[in-house]
């Protein structure tokens, strides 16, 4: 159980902003290895990155299709075993389902498509091959996010009542700030679909959500607009929601407030107390229990006082920050562990940091559902039909 796993990897090239965090998050624990990689459209500059990144020139391949094909093609012990999507979203479908019929798991990007209709064709293939897939929902693997979650589902706050989450960025306040590779993309409609601050961003915070409370958001009634003059996707929006526990909140997501940097935050208030968590702040969780004194817990693999699945997560003793990168390998790490019971026939669970399908099929139904509330007046809508597979004889 203890041998390096394989990878292979679709985007992430020269340029690239997530391309190379995915690269160090795999590499920080010393349990995955790349071993290829399409990772341009451009076939001379993946060819670039790859000798870069110390890989031979035949493992550098020009598509992701002749990435299949020529690992396919490799002994066993030397093929990669899983592929990492990271390319704009136009590609999260094509280049996972290509991966998953050629025999190999699949960790993606988030969001899992560019839509509703589109991840739910790629649920399709995940159940039809019966191989690992995950999402890089970043944030539910962070180490005090974790113990949120223990508490939170531990009964710690009592019955939740109210959850609110906000996800302000500053980085598309302007006309301007469209131009770069990475904005460009994402405020195209062919390359980011239906959405784009929510299916981007919104999406994480939905996770989050569902992630701490152990509870699913069924309805949800939803205000997205475009700020910006000539925007085609949302870039700012808000939603009240209902999740399947009773309990209530509110979640915000926006890319046009001038001055924040990726300020993601959540709150969750019970019959005993509450909970809150800042992404900028991530290696501290503060508790405030009804008529007692706010309490801070913080990260370290030497805090006895945490839950076990949360020091697990650590690194390093108390006092010595981990932060966006040591989260990320998290889900490498946990990824990793599932494609080794996968190689001998263990169940290999999607409940720990890397996810899996269903949760990228709910996330693009809450998209789904906040578009449709907006255009409707801000009308309530139901999830859950969206999301369930229908019933077959």
């Amino acid at each position: 159980m203890s041998k390096r796993v394989r990878m292979g990897m679709v985007g992430g090239g020269e340029g690239a902003f997530i391309g190379a965090i995915h690269r160090m998050a795999a590499a920080l624990d010393g349990e995955i290895e790349l071993v290829a990689g399409c990772f341009s459209s451009d076939p001379a500059r993946g060819r670039a990155t790859a000798a870069r990144l110390g890989l031979p020139a035949d493992r550098a391949y020009a598509s992701y299709r002749d990435l299949v094909l020529g690992e396919a093609a490799r002994p066993a012990g030397e093929r990669m075993e899983f592929v990492s999507v990271v390319t704009p979203n136009d590609l999260h479908l094509p280049a996972a389902t290509e991966a998953l019929r050629g025999g190999f798991h699949v960790l993606s990007d988030k969001p899992a498509a560019r839509s509703l209709e589109e991840t739910i064709s790629l649920r399709a293939v995940v159940h039809e091959t019966g191989l690992v897939y995950g999402l890089t929902h970043t944030y539910a693997a962070y180490p005090m996010v974790r113990q949120a979650r223990e508490m939170v589902c531990g009964g710690e706050l009592g019955a939740v009542r109210r959850v609110t989450v906000a996800y302000p960025q500053g980085w598309l306040a302007s006309a301007d700030d469209a131009g770069g590779k990475q904005a460009s993309w994402r405020t195209d409609p062919a390359r980011s679909g239906e959405s784009g601050c929510f299916a981007d961003i919104g999406t994480h915070a939905h996770n989050l959500v569902e992630f701490v409370t152990g509870s699913r958001i069924t309805e949800v009634c939803a205000d997205l607009r475009s700020v910006v003059d000539g925007r085609l996707l949302d870039d700012d929006g808000a939603a009240l929601f209902r999740l399947e526990n009773s309990a209530r909140g509110t979640l915000t997501a926006s890319q046009v407030c001038a001055g924040e940097g990726n300020n993601l935050s959540i709150s969750v208030y019970g019959e005993k107390g509450a909970l809150s968590w800042q992404q900028e702040d991530p290696n501290r969780l503060q508790l405030r229990r009804r008529g007692g004194p706010l309490e801070t817990y913080v990260a370290g693999a030497d805090c006895a006082y945490l839950a076990p699945e949360a020091r697990a997560l650590c690194r390093t003793p108390q006092g010595h920050p981990e932060g966006y990168i040591e989260a990320f390998a998290n889900i490498y790490r946990d990824f990793a562990d599932r494609v080794r019971r996968a190689r001998t026939g263990e169940p290999a669970d999607a409940s720990g940091a890397s996810g899996g399908i269903e949760a990228g099929v709910r996330g693009m139904a809450f998209v789904r559902g906040a578009l449709e509330s907006s255009r409707n007046h801000s009308s309530w809508v139901s999830l859950r039909p969206l999301w369930e597979e229908p019933a077959t004889d």
